[in-house]
């Protein structure tokens, strides 16, 4: 079963996408903010990151930097409301092998997933 780390400081969101993938059978953990999202890969290693990029105490974009200097092949995948041009690009920058925009598409979320579970990535 793989782990996906959901960084999401959005109650509301978190469960939701919380309950939905582990109904998929992923086993999922949570952290609400960049810097929490760290020291949890760090301790935990998760198989997989969704990342809001608009965190508290530590934004997405540099708590990906720090896992991906940490762990370069870990998997991360931007969860974010920013859908304006260049911010994938920024996202894609900042460590992130992928972005998905929110309100989340739950079947492409799931497609990414599965490309990347696909992969068998270790860190």
């Amino acid at each position: 079963m793989d782990t996906i780390l959901l960084v999401e400081d959005n109650e509301m969101n978190r469960d939701m996408l919380s309950r939905r993938l582990q109904r998929r059978g992923y086993h999922v953990i949570s952290a609400i903010n960049g810097e929490d999202a760290v020291t949890i890969t760090k301790q935990l290693k998760p198989h997989i990151i969704l990342m809001d990029m608009e965190l508290p105490i530590k934004d997405g974009w540099t708590a990906s930097k720090e896992i991906k200097q940490l762990f370069p092949s870990l998997p991360i995948i931007a969860l974010t409301a920013h859908a304006f041009e260049g911010d994938k690009e920024k996202a894609l920058a900042a460590g992130c092998n992928d972005y998905a925009t929110k309100p989340v598409d739950f079947n492409a979320l799931l497609g990414l997933l599965g490309r990347y579970h696909e992969k068998n990535y270790q860190i």
